[in-house]
């Protein structure tokens, strides 16, 4: 009676260490910071093992948490800042190493501590992490990319003992081909060795909580708590585990065989006050279990939140969403490692959400807890994805066996997050769709809480297009009936804003997000290149520059920036309210916000890699077009004479979570210097929440006395919802007024006519047909990702113009293209300038950044005894519409400028250069928007 009464006061004051320890903030007895200073040692060669290094002082020291990178560790860079393939590909790593390395330090152990089972975490690592205490392994080698490596140690005695941590970071899985899946690449995460995040060794109680998870999907109805507890005493024991929520409690008596035990607790919250979290109102509740007997606590957050899908809708609450995403592909430039805290993520959903965005989808990864615990606070929906992005599925069960894992971790680890709500098995994954399907089919029954799809799309013949069997989503760039991205369509359709993707949803049945939208590349901002003062070079920039600066366009590179910026930015847009003009479609996923480093340097973010604007586009403007309320114009072409009609149809696309009674919509017609052209009220309408409803028609005519942009604007009264466009109204030409300018100088397409008139010392127009021209295509799209990654395509970026040159004095035009130029450049060539230095251009175009050539479409100089303008623009519609409005408009433009005072070229082509820009074959080639695969 005497020995029991002993073991229960016993208990007693353990369990009460063990509570004491979980409600201690700055030390807990039972715990040890493995933060600090590390013995290190690489082992290249693999010895380590068979030569018993972890029984022996490592003679070298690193800081952990940290990686090699950080403690600069390993084989340093050798490169320098050249224009070759290695040095475009990515950001080069200052310090590189793939192999095992090991890692020791000593550890006192308490007396608190001593003789009871204990607990190793390692926040993140890659790949494996194996452990010896005191020279001798314990628990088995731990293999996850995306969850904490926890390891369980046998009870040690008082005093001192050595951890030794062996660390490989060699590819263990064939999960990408080329290394190209983010929770393991060079091309945005490296292929860091070390340690991130929490590093603690945990003495454990008899009773311990390994694992908790949370199913909540209404404050009304009983929420289910599932834990995994451990007994790790040889005896069954009874005890009660208590659950609290804020206010709300419940205790459930449990029998507990030794070894793990699965236990589910049903709780009622209803009539608590609890709130569904939802993007508008992000209530993120705690819950903290308690083991009774051994003070044994663990929490977990979470959200009384229901995702599901109804027909071509994603439902949240039972409310339609809209998703506007981003990509985030572990763009951390600055360590190449993802963060695990808190405040590394405070930034990326930020600054996503000032853009309008609500959802972020984790391509080929999974990101620590820190990002679910921010995005949870942040309202965003998250889309996350098995490390993945493979050619080779199905073909090696060791591979499909450690993806299921994968798998099983992460929805221990972070599954309980309201904000994680879609997965799918990983990127354009390819070729057995059954193996997908299998995992897609277990993936729904293991855990309902989120959506799944099997590939974030693939190219895979029979497969892509359509959705897979068990697909709850299904994300894509195209279906059997067409493309839902602008890829395919923005440089080879004329422009009108009266289109969407309805032709290409038109046979889908469940919700569509569309895979990548943009991809649009804007040439290099070399300002950022200072930025960069962690553990990575820009070695990709400063070959730029340096290429740049041999070639004398250093002071030009700037504008090369903000012009295929700006591009981008209108691409953009008119991507995104497609996206949203058409009823099957779910979301959309940019790639990207954000420039995407690696992959040849795709550098197609309208913010830098690290969230920064590059002084493209504002949040506010941006905004306008991607919100949860989003004024939509449905008009046709963007092109006018002066008296024609414009009419547009209005539509309020409201994702605000609430119906908007009797919205004022107001619409707007005025220029660019604010004069009002006209405006009116539309009839009072509901705005039904989840849905796109039409609000009316304008009509008005567009008169003008002048060549003109106009900005037609539509906003909602009382909201912050605005949107604008822009449209260019043309006056009639008289066909005596081009004629008297033509009979001032010389206007031909013919060289030798050219030349004779130039040796004349007569003023020349020569605008030949563009087919004949040697040099690039025509394109008003810019490069589509990066011209490393994708060499075979046009590879210029958009025009680049001083709108205040006198050439273009009538004719309205900013510094950058606008769909005003698509017609014009699409019947163009690009002529490279480089071997004509006297060429001055009046309209350039940006090159990539691989060539940084001089490239125009429209030059002026002398030639021979006259005066010359050269446009490789079809002005004399051999192959188009000569009567188009800004056809005509271009040339009576530059006409005016020839016959003033104010034509005056300050270099000189010498006739050989001029008869070079022809070609002998007349064969004009063109690349579709699918070239670049071939």
């Amino acid at each position: 009676m005497r020995r029991n009464i002993i073991i229960g006061i016993l208990s007693v004051l353990i369990s009460g260490l063990w509570f004491m320890a979980c409600g201690a903030i700055d030390h807990n007895p039972l715990q040890i910071d493995l933060s600090g200073e590390w013995r290190f040692r690489i082992d290249s060669l693999d010895r380590g093992i068979s030569e018993n290094w972890s029984a022996s002082l490592l003679d070298d020291v690193v800081t952990l948490p940290g990686t090699m990178d950080t403690n600069g560790k390993g084989d340093s860079c050798r490169l320098d800042a050249r224009l070759e393939k290695t040095q475009l590909l990515h950001l080069t790593r200052k310090y590189s190493y793939v192999g095992p390395a090991w890692y020791q330090r000593d550890v006192e152990i308490t007396e608190e501590m001593a003789n009871r089972p204990l607990s190793l975490e390692l926040g993140r690592v890659l790949w494996q992490s194996r452990l010896w205490i005191d020279g001798e392994e314990v628990d088995t080698a731990q293999e996850s990319l995306t969850t904490p490596h926890r390891f369980s140690i046998p009870a040690l005695t008082k005093g001192k003992h050595t951890l030794t941590l062996r660390i490989d970071n060699s590819k263990r899985y064939d999960i990408s081909v080329n290394d190209l899946a983010h929770a393991y690449t060079n091309n945005t995460q490296v292929m860091w060795n070390g340690v991130l995040g929490n590093m603690t060794l945990t003495a454990l109680p008899d009773i311990s909580i390994d694992q908790m998870a949370v199913y909540a999907t209404d404050p009304e109805k009983p929420l289910l708590s599932k834990l995994e507890l451990y007994n790790h005493t040889s005896d069954t024991v009874t005890t009660e585990i208590n659950l609290n929520v804020g206010k709300v409690k419940t205790r459930e008596k449990v029998m507990l065989l030794p070894g793990l035990n699965n236990v589910e607790i049903s709780m009622d919250c209803s009539g608590a006050g609890f709130k569904a979290w939802y993007e508008f109102s992000p209530a993120v509740y705690n819950m903290v279990a308690s083991v009774i007997s051994s003070g044994a606590q663990k929490s977990v957050d979470f959200g009384f939140r229901e995702v599901s899908s109804e027909g071509t809708d994603i439902l949240v609450n039972n409310k339609p969403v809209f998703l506007r995403g981003t990509l985030e592909c572990c763009i951390f430039p600055l360590t190449g490692t993802p963060p695990t805290d808190e405040a590394g993520w405070e930034k990326v959903f930020s600054t996503a959400k000032e853009y309008g965005l609500n959802h972020l989808r984790f391509h080929s990864w999974c990101p620590p807890e820190a990002a679910f615990k921010v995005a949870d606070k942040k309202g965003f929906y998250l889309q996350v994805e098995l490390p993945q992005w493979s050619l080779t599925v199905g073909q090696d069960s060791l591979t499909t066996n450690y993806i299921y894992k994968e798998y099983d971790r992460i929805i221990r680890e972070y599954g309980s997050h309201p904000s994680f709500v879609m997965m799918t098995c990983g990127n354009e994954l390819q070729p057995d769709f059954d193996t997908l399907n299998g995992i897609v089919e277990y993936m729904r029954k293991t855990d309902p809480r989120h959506l799944y799809a099997a590939s974030s799309f693939t190219f895979e013949k029979g497969h892509g297009a359509y959705p897979e069997p068990h697909d709850q989503f299904f994300i894509t760039q195209w279906t059997n009936d067409g493309w839902v991205r602008g890829q395919g369509v923005f440089d080879s359709e004329s422009p009108r804003f009266d289109k969407n993707f309805d032709e290409g949803v038109k046979n889908i049945t469940v919700p569509l997000v569309t895979h990548e939208i943009g991809q649009y590349s804007v040439y290099p901002n070399l300002s950022e290149i200072d930025k960069y003062t962690g553990t990575l070079m820009p070695l990709n920039f400063m070959a730029v520059k340096k290429d740049m600066e041999s070639k004398g366009l250093i002071g030009e590179a700037s504008d090369w920036t903000h012009a295929s910026g700006k591009l981008a930015a209108i691409l953009y847009k008119e991507e995104i309210e497609r996206a949203m003009k058409t009823k099957a479609i779910s979301g959309f996923q940019l790639l990207d916000l954000h420039d995407f480093p690696g992959q040849g340097t795709a550098l197609v973010g309208l913010l830098d890699a690290f969230w920064d604007s590059k002084g493209v586009i504002e949040p506010e403007e941006f905004r306008q077009f991607c919100s949860p309320v989003v004024p939509l114009a449905y008009f046709g072409t963007p092109i006018y004479r002066s008296g024609d009609v414009f009419n547009a149809d209005i539509s309020i696309a409201n994702y605000s979570g609430e119906n908007i009674d009797e919205a004022k919509v107001k619409w707007q017609l005025s220029d660019t210097e604010g004069k009002i052209f006209a405006s009116g009220y539309l009839p009072d309408k509901n705005l039904i929440n989840g849905e796109n409803t039409n609000v009316g028609k304008v009509s008005t005519e567009v008169k003008t006395g002048r060549a003109d942009k106009l900005i037609f604007d539509v906003s909602v009264d009382g909201t912050l919802a605005h949107n604008t466009w822009s449209i260019w109204v043309y006056p009639e030409i008289k066909a005596s007024d081009i004629e008297n300018l033509m009979s001032q100088i010389v206007v031909t397409d013919n060289l030798a006519k050219a030349l004779e008139s130039l040796e004349k010392g007569e003023k020349v127009l020569f605008s030949p047909d563009y087919a004949t021209i040697r040099g690039l295509e025509g394109k008003f799209v810019p490069v589509f990702w990066s011209p490393v990654h994708f060499p075979n395509q046009a590879g210029t970026m958009g025009l680049l113009c001083d709108p205040n040159h006198q050439a273009l004095k009538s004719f309205p035009t900013e510094m950058h293209s606008n769909w005003q130029w698509w017609d014009l450049l699409k019947h163009s060539t690009t002529v490279d300038i480089d071997s004509i230095p006297g060429a001055m251009p009046i309209i350039k175009q940006v090159d990539n950044f691989v060539n940084n050539r001089r490239l125009a479409s429209i030059f002026e100089a002398n030639c021979g005894k006259g005066k010359l303008i050269f446009s490789s623009i079809d002005l004399l519609g051999h192959n188009s519409d000569a009567t188009a409005p800004e056809r005509r408009q271009l040339l009576y433009s530059l006409l005016q400028y020839m016959t003033s005072p104010s034509f005056n070229p300050s270099g000189s082509v010498d006739v050989s250069s001029l008869s070079g820009i022809l070609k002998s074959n007349g064969k004009y080639v063109s690349t579709s928007a699918t070239s670049i695969y071939d």
